[in-house]
């Protein structure tokens, strides 16, 4: 069997429902890192250009896209 076929079967196997939630919580935790560290840099960045704003927005959209679907796991 190939790399790739020994990933494909890798893959194809189920998680397990605990192994599930501690993957789901490790993540959301990161996340809320995530979204505090921007907090907090909007408050500690000068004159805080329109670009700048731009991309903490869109770290803070995605950030909040894959908690929703690390959400709707359950």
């Amino acid at each position: 069997m190939e790399a790739s076929e020994n990933e494909e079967a890798e893959s194809d196997k189920p998680v397990a429902p605990e192994t599930l939630r501690v993957l789901r919580h490790d993540i959301k935790n990161q996340l809320s890192n995530i979204h505090l560290a921007i907090e907090q840099l909007r408050y500690e960045i000068p004159d805080i250009s329109e670009d700048c704003t731009f991309y903490l927005d869109s770290i803070i959209k995605s950030s909040e896209t894959i908690n929703k679907r690390i959400t709707e796991l359950t």
